[in-house]
């Protein structure tokens, strides 16, 4: 059962309520609760989107409140609908970040070296940091309670389709494979990352990271490297 979490409450200054105005929607930054300061709009969402994801990684999503994340974030209420106008849409928001990071994770891991083992290695590896951190990322991703709703169930696909696109191209360059056994191979790489990596997480795993990251790079490694090896390209 998910652990409710408590807020916590920062007070407005006396004088200081521009929280409650909408200076967001003029133009100009907000001021934040109990300090008068002023933030950028961007750095305001940010600041947002990490309160909301401490809550929902703690509660879930149906037993959390936008007035709970709004004063986990020291913020008034009418300054969190300015920026998001509702639960669902703040949730999504918050999807979406965690989805790009893992992407962008597994492209630069392609990208590191021109050594497909290492590749290999580097590949899995972003998913068993993704699953690592202490945000928990990976739940609102891999383990949503709002699968049944579209705009989430976009999302989630789209962190699983964009990596095997990525991956794809990797493969389709470097084996000689053609685009259908070269997608299926791809696909194959992200189910057996992603699933190990949530293994070792959720069953607090005695092997450290750097090992099962091994272990799993090499058992994909073996097989992709001795049936498909690399082309001669002139």
């Amino acid at each position: 059962m998910a652990r409710r979490v408590g807020a916590t409450h920062l007070a407005p200054r006396a004088g200081h309520d521009a929280d409650r105005s909408t200076g967001a929607e003029q133009g100009g930054d907000e001021f934040e609760l109990g300090r008068g300061t002023r933030l950028p709009r961007d750095k305001r969402r940010a600041q947002l989107l990490t309160a909301a994801q401490e809550i929902f990684s703690a509660n879930g999503y149906h037993a959390t409140a936008m007035d709970e994340i709004a004063e986990h974030a020291g913020v008034s209420k009418p300054v969190l609908y300015q920026h998001f106008p509702g639960k669902l849409e703040l949730y999504i928001a918050l999807l979406e970040v965690h989805v790009d990071e893992l992407i962008s994770n597994v492209r630069a891991a392609l990208a590191s070296t021109p050594d497909n083992k290492h590749r290999v290695n580097a590949a899995v590896g972003a998913y068993f940091d993704f699953v690592n951190g202490r945000t928990g990322a990976y739940r609102m991703v891999f383990e949503s309670d709002l699968r049944g709703e579209e705009q989430v169930q976009r999302a989630v696909e789209r962190a699983t389709t964009d990596i095997v696109d990525a991956l794809t191209d990797t493969i389709t360059a470097d084996a000689g494979l053609g685009a259908a056994q070269a997608r299926l191979l791809a696909a194959g790489l992200v189910g057996l990352s992603q699933v190990s990596a949530r293994f070792w997480m959720e069953n607090h795993s005695a092997i450290d990271r750097d090992e099962a990251v091994g272990l799993i790079a090499t058992l994909a490694w073996r097989g992709i490297g001795a049936g498909f090896p690399l082309q001669q390209h002139p």
